[in-house]
């Protein structure tokens, strides 16, 4: 397992825009995923934006195209999360988490064992 450790959350107004990141202790596995979640009341914990580290392969949800923006620092052994244009509905705590065999992208929680402790983000309207 490869520990995770997110942070970078805040409280914004509607319109702007946060950056948060996931420090990644350890080495990732050929094949392994590193996604980003987020936790409503309404919604559960749901899958937004993932990559592929070995590929750099990208995948994301709808709701956040061509707002949210997932990128791998190597170097630095960190995955990072751009959030432009926030609305309300964006309100979470936001997870980065791991998984292996990431042959297809992966949305769904249950496929991740790895996880961070999460990083409260709150846009008001």
């Amino acid at each position: 397992q490869v520990p995770l450790q997110e942070s970078g959350g805040g409280s914004v107004q509607a319109g702007g825009s946060l950056r948060l990141s996931c420090r990644v202790s350890g080495d990732l596995e050929h094949n392994d995923c590193l996604d980003w979640f987020r936790e409503t009341p309404a919604k559960g914990r749901e899958g937004i934006e993932g990559s592929r580290p070995d590929t750099r392969l990208s995948y994301y949800i709808r709701a956040v195209e061509g707002r949210f923006t997932i990128t791998l620092d190597g170097s630095k052994n960190t995955l990072y999360l751009d959030m432009n244009k926030l609305k309300s509905e964006d309100s979470g705590m936001y997870f980065c988490a791991s998984s292996p065999d990431c042959w297809l992208p992966k949305f769904s929680a249950s496929e991740f064992p790895t996880w961070g402790l999460g990083t409260q983000v709150t846009v008001s309207s």
